[in-house]
């Protein structure tokens, strides 16, 4: 992710050129004239809250509208059918110009609403040099402690933020410094070395989007070590040794804001001191913004830290999960479409569909909430889909009804209720309806909790057995051992029972000694290759019939050829292997 330096940008100040007091310290409204009032931030607060409660009145507002409407309409299909007298078409001009009148009504506040919702919040507003100015110091006394040399560059300051950001990112901000400079910066030693200048660099900048406020905090140091946070958590039991290997850097990388993560084998007072960087994507997400990490091995890291501009409302798209309804924050919602059944799959025991041509884990929204919603209440195909973004990685949900986008007042719980699993809130509905405001963010890690598993019919295409409560069988070849344990993992979770092989050779023995249902193969393997193995299997009567599927990394038109030659039912190319082509095609021919 590149973000948009700011245009002009203003000069860098360096650690040593502290900002002078008027600077770091600005009264809200101060205009420079002298005339300034202070104002108990609760009391904004109080203020806010009312503009939301408005916000809730100007919806209402709407759909009373909205019911006019329909009785105009309504009292035109009974004057059709009946004859017209004079109360009738009193009664007529009666609503036309109660229509009017509430139209007329519905703007004004309309424009009043938002003029006031648009000043409070501007009364909220802080520089964010407010929150970057205590930074300076801080970097130069950490690098005096550890014999560095650290040049801290901030830009943005002038980047204005709610006053409750600029309050509730401190802590996040200087767990993010003191892990640079702990973890991040080399010494002037190692530095040099690595070919560097000895003198490191820490950039902190702010910019404005139309809807965010982007935190950007980078070093140049050595980057984060991804076989290092591979071994904490493998050994932590935060993933297992096949899961990790099917991650991607960027995913692996997100592992550090787990809980109580840390690949420092040192407790210092800088950093390491039992508390990780789940604190940050905790604090984060209270402020419901996102957290995601960059890094570059040997030329540092940069985590970016993106908010919302104001946390008065909120706004959300309205789905219906049977008879409930939920809100789901809009910042987070990427797309919605129908969804076919035949564009549903299994793959590593999890329903998925293709977005984009990328596999997306997919779950049905009631069974991640845990409700037991009747099938009468469930939608048909083809069914409203959700595609959610949480940080850099993306999923789907399922729902009944796909009802409207608002923006709505979130009121967050309180007392033994702070913290509840997959919830973030609640509102209240323009119709007087409380509804909860889930969090994108538990839902994914449920979802990864697999709670959904087995809670929803097969889908078309879902290995669900052989009619005699067993499974299909597939002999899987392959030298590899990354590659057969993730093709493994491919077909189990599709539903088939698989026997491993190591090469052409093991195949054809375990082919000898048990049956099964079809042979998946690498064509490039020892003792004996994919092609012999095919020919060898085409030259027994008993297996003349049986289906083979070469999955190899030779691609050309000749090679191709020669696998059809030899008896493959199928043959698939690693560079595009298409993980739903492949079990569809396995799908027919079993």
């Amino acid at each position: 992710m590149v973000l948009p330096a700011p245009a002009p940008p203003p000069p860098p100040a360096r650690e040593h050129e502290e900002p002078p007091p008027s600077e770091v310290k600005p009264t809200a409204g101060d205009t420079g004239s002298g005339s300034v009032i202070r104002v108990d931030s609760a009391k904004l607060d109080q203020l806010l809250n009312l503009v939301g409660e408005l916000s809730v009145v100007r919806t209402r507002v709407k759909r009373r509208l909205g019911e006019i409407e329909e009785s105009i309409s309504l009292w035109e299909e009974t004057t059709r059918f009946r004859e017209r007298r004079g109360s009738m078409e009193q009664l007529g001009t009666r609503l036309h110009e109660l229509r009017n009148a509430v139209f007329a009504d519905e703007v004004a506040l309309d424009g009043v609403a938002r003029e006031l919702e648009e000043g409070i919040h501007n009364l909220r507003l802080l520089p964010v040099l407010t929150l970057f100015s205590q930074f300076p110091r801080l970097v130069r006394d950490l690098a005096r402690q550890q014999d560095k040399r650290i040049a801290l560059l901030m830009e943005g300051g002038e980047t204005t933020a709610d006053k409750r950001i600029i309050e509730e990112m401190k802590s996040p901000l200087v767990h993010l410094v003191r892990n640079a400079v702990d973890h991040g910066v080399e010494s002037p030693a190692q530095r040099q070395a690595a070919g560097k200048p000895e003198e490191a660099t820490i950039r902190m900048r702010a910019m404005r989007t139309a809807t965010h406020v982007v935190l950007d905090v980078s070093d140049d140091g050595r980057g984060l070590d991804l076989d290092a946070i591979r071994r904490v958590a493998a050994r932590n039991r935060i993933a297992s040794a096949e899961e990790l290997e099917a991650m991607t850097p960027a995913q692996v990388a997100g592992l550090i804001f787990h809980a109580g993560f840390s690949t420092s084998v040192m407790v210092t007072d800088v950093s390491g001191r039992g508390v990780g960087l789940d604190v940050v994507r905790v604090n984060v997400e209270r402020l419901k913004g996102s957290v995601q990490v960059e890094s570059s091995p040997g030329n540092g890291c940069r985590f970016i830290i993106r908010l919302p501009i104001t946390l008065a409302t909120t706004p959300v798209f309205i789905v219906g999960v049977g008879a409930h309804r939920f809100a789901i924050p809009l910042d987070f919602v990427q797309s919605v479409r129908r969804l076919a059944p035949d564009a549903v799959f299994r793959i590593e025991g999890r329903e998925a569909v293709a977005i984009d041509h990328t596999p997306l884990s997919l779950a049905y929204l009631g069974d991640l909430l845990e409700l037991r919603i009747p099938r009468g209440e469930r939608a048909t195909p083809p069914w409203p889909c959700i595609i959610l973004t949480v940080g850099e990685e993306r999923f789907a949900l399922l729902v009944d009804l796909l009802l409207d986008e608002l923006e709505v007042v979130m009121k967050p719980h309180g007392g033994i209720l702070s913290r509840v699993r997959n919830i973030a809130g609640a509102t209240i509905l323009g119709s007087g309806e409380v509804c909860m405001v889930l969090n994108p963010a538990d839902l994914l890690k449920t979802l990864r909790k697999g709670l959904a598993a087995g809670m929803r019919e097969p889908t078309p295409g879902e290995v669900v057995g052989d009619g005699a409560g067993g499974k299909k069988t597939i002999l899987l070849a392959e030298d590899s051992i990354t590659t057969r344990i993730q093709e493994k993992r491919i077909l189990e979770g599709a539903g088939y029972e698989v026997v491993v092989a190591v090469d052409g050779a093991d195949a054809f023995n375990k082919l000898c000694q048990q049956p099964v249902d079809a042979v998946v193969s690498d064509i490039q393997m020892p003792n004996m290759d994919g092609l012999t193995l095919t020919t060898r299997i085409r030259q027994q009567a008993a297996f003349r019939e049986l289906p083979v599927i070469l999955v190899t990394s030779l691609a050309s038109d000749e090679d191709l050829r020669r696998g059809l030659e030899a008896g493959a039912n199928a043959y698939l190319t690693k560079p595009t292997f298409d993980q739903g082509i492949f079990l569809e095609t396995l799908r027919r021919l079993v």
